[in-house]
């Protein structure tokens, strides 16, 4: 569900199991394992505190079994609706390609400013398997899929339609306008607010720490611009959820929000730029950078570095001190094994977080090396090579069909997930911690 719109719409338990009083030790072990059954499929404890492990870790959290047990609650609702949604593509012969699949995950990198093949070497630093995305982004295509034949019988937009969304638009010259990234974490029952509440402010705290937002909106977003890895573009404040619009008016570029109550769950802003329609500002400026990266040999410990850590930081001083262009830069950091790709690509000053890092770039001269950045697993420095300002343009008609097309699946798609519940047989085993 993407907040471009203002507003949404809104059994029988397999016999085995309801003979479970009767059920040997042997099967009441095998139950123990089984988190919740969702139409007869089982969802298993293994399978929930996998994707608990996988958000830890894409969030820089340590997946302790504490932290773990935190996300589970919530990381099972999304289980659970990720399985009524792939069993719909399924009923309707629906199966995502793996050239979608690939175009996808390309189309994230894209829309975040990533280097192609650059969202598989960020989980892998982060001793990730990017299997475990993709087979979240296949079940996001499938189901776009499904919402695309359900609006389908309500009609592509008309003439009409496309022509008075256009005139909108140059009415807006002048107004401001805002690039946003969004996290939609839903809400299907009054009895899963609390833990989506929870769920959305661990989030938050991993983003404000500088978690990666395209990979956690690309994984945890129930929304139809998680495959754009959250990534909702310039919209105007008529555009937004009111909640939204408000806020986002009076955030500072680069902020991550508190949870945003709207229609259907919670969602979590990013304000990666502002301007005025028809002018452009620093949301427009794209970076050529280049980076020096040196590892630690174990994690860092700010309060009793090791004397490899020391020497580290220590050589990436010097490197700052003595590189003055960007080529000098590709060649430390080649010197240092090409830990990292000197070239990570096209960097959105909007979209860099978390703030500070970004009114580091803003400020920061061409040709000049930023200061030593330390992080838990190594330093690095950074360069800008140059610097372009965008300037914006009404979309073409084209464009606008698609916008007004994806926002009716947007509308369509918790009417859709509420159907899909309220004719379930769903049953939790076990209440997640």
């Amino acid at each position: 569900m993407s907040f471009r719109l203002k507003f949404l719409a809104l059994a029988m338990v397999p016999a085995w199991l309801a003979c479970a009083g009767l059920a040997t030790p042997r099967a009441e072990a095998q139950t123990a394992r089984i988190a919740a059954v969702v139409n007869g499929d089982v969802i298993t404890n293994q399978d929930v505190a996998n994707r608990a492990r996988f958000f830890a870790l894409a969030t820089g959290q340590a997946p302790t079994p504490d932290v773990v047990d935190r996300l589970k609650s919530q990381i099972l609702q999304q289980l659970i609706n990720e399985r009524l949604e792939i069993q719909e593509a399924e009923r309707r012969q629906i199966v995502a390609s793996d050239q979608e699949v690939a175009a996808a995950i390309s189309n994230i990198e894209k829309n975040n400013n990533m280097p192609p093949g650059g969202l598989r070497v960020k989980l892998a630093a982060l001793g990730i398997n990017i299997d475990t995305l993709i087979a979240q982004v296949r079940t996001q295509i499938a189901w776009n899929q499904v919402l695309r034949q359900v609006v389908a019988d309500m009609g592509r937009p008309t003439d009409a339609d496309i022509d008075r969304q256009l005139a909108l638009l140059k009415q807006e010259k002048g107004q401001p306008q805002y690039n946003v990234g969004e996290i939609f974490i839903p809400i299907n029952s009054p009895d899963n607010t609390a833990g989506a509440e929870k769920f959305a402010n661990t989030v938050i705290a991993q983003l404000r720490q500088g978690a990666p937002f395209p990979i956690i909106a690309a994984q945890f977003s129930q929304g139809e611009t998680a495959l754009q890895g959250g990534a909702l573009g310039w919209v105007g404040a008529d555009q937004l959820d009111p909640a939204v619009a408000s806020l986002v008016s009076q955030m500072p570029v680069g902020a991550i929000s508190n949870p945003i109550p709207v229609a259907g769950g919670l969602i979590i802003v990013q304000l990666r730029g502002r301007q005025v329609a028809g002018q452009t500002d620093t949301g427009s400026v794209i970076l050529n950078v280049r980076q020096v990266f040196l590892p630690f040999s174990s994690p860092l410990n700010q309060k009793d570095p090791t004397p490899q850590q020391r020497a580290t930081i220590e050589k990436v001083h010097a490197i700052a001190n003595s590189a003055k262009s960007c080529s000098d830069m590709e060649a430390a950091n080649k010197a240092a094994g090409n830990e990292k790709p000197s070239n990570p690509g096209p960097v959105n000053l909007a979209q860099v977080t978390p703030p500070a890092f970004q009114q580091l770039l803003a400020h920061l001269p061409d040709d000049k090396a930023s200061p030593p950045l330390i992080a838990d697993n190594g330093v690095s420095i950074v360069m800008i090579c140059s610097r372009e300002t965008q300037s914006t343009s009404l979309p073409t008609r084209q464009q606008v069909e698609e916008e007004l097309f994806q926002n009716r699946v947007g509308l369509a798609a918790q009417q859709e997930l509420d159907q899909l519940h309220r004719r379930a047989s769903i049953q939790i085993m076990q209440k997640a911690s």
